[in-house]
């Protein structure tokens, strides 16, 4: 997958090129992401990419001449033969970012991820080249490097060869609608708290139950909204019973 980053400060990228899970995309050329700065498109000397807005307000709001120039930078960096990237603001004004919409842009050959600052960027920009605006959540944050990050590590996640257990991201919460079960390892016992019997069983049939019905229990708990809507399957109509019958 190819990335091409927008941003005013590239050297942040370095936290998901260079540690984690996501780093193993990168040195084994899962991916390839380059980054590109408006202000290297500036025209004065003193690399402006900001002004004050029209009609008045708070803050500065980026130019578009620089911006659509890095933008068009990037696409050409993460363009191939069979797929130019769709290009992806980040902005609180954008569609939820979830699990789908991850799994729908993994699918994707390339991205470019616009990271706006100060107020925002001049509409006509968004108008002219940006395909899609995603939110990672309904809060403000100094700029989108952090929530392009997030975007990224979500997606790379799901890039074959990323995890040593492809199964692991299938499981994760949110992967099949629900949220993912509680989790055990050693000790057995830590201050006088027990991991539960089943999960020591061996099993597999018992676990597999088990975790389904605790990722049931924990969804309509923390998060109901998400069974609303949902095909259950018969199982799991059988257990949200069970559950209920039990007062837990």
């Amino acid at each position: 997958m190819r990335l091409a980053a927008i941003t005013l400060f590239p050297e942040m990228f370095e936290a998901i090129t260079r540690f984690g899970v996501s780093r193993r995309a990168f040195e084994t050329g899962i991916s390839h992401l380059t980054t590109h700065n408006p202000r290297d498109f500036a025209t004065d000397r003193y690399k402006t990419i900001d002004d004050r807005p029209f009609g008045g307000g708070p803050g500065m709001v980026m130019m578009p001449g620089p911006l659509e120039q890095a933008i068009d930078a990037g696409v050409a960096a993460a363009s191939s033969a069979d797929e130019v990237p769709t290009v992806i603001y980040l902005s609180p004004q954008g569609v939820p970012l979830n699990d789908r919409l991850v799994r729908d842009l993994a699918t994707r050959k390339a991205l470019v991820l616009v990271c706006g600052r100060y107020e925002g960027v001049d509409e006509r920009v968004i108008e002219r080249k940006i395909d899609l605006e995603v939110s990672v959540g309904d809060f403000v944050v100094s700029g989108g490097e952090l929530p392009a990050m997030m975007l990224m590590d979500a997606i790379l996640r799901y890039q074959p060869g990323v995890l040593n257990d492809r199964q692991s991201a299938e499981e994760d919460s949110f992967a099949t609608g629900l949220l993912d079960c509680p989790h055990y390892t050693r000790p057995e016992i830590y201050e006088d708290s027990a991991v539960p019997e089943v999960l020591l069983s061996g099993n597999h049939e018992r676990i597999r139950v088990w975790r389904l019905a605790e990722s049931l229990k924990r969804t309509r708990d923390r998060r109901p909204d998400l069974l609303e809507g949902r095909a259950f399957s018969k199982e799991e109509m059988q257990l949200l019973r069970k559950l209920e019958q039990s007062g837990e």
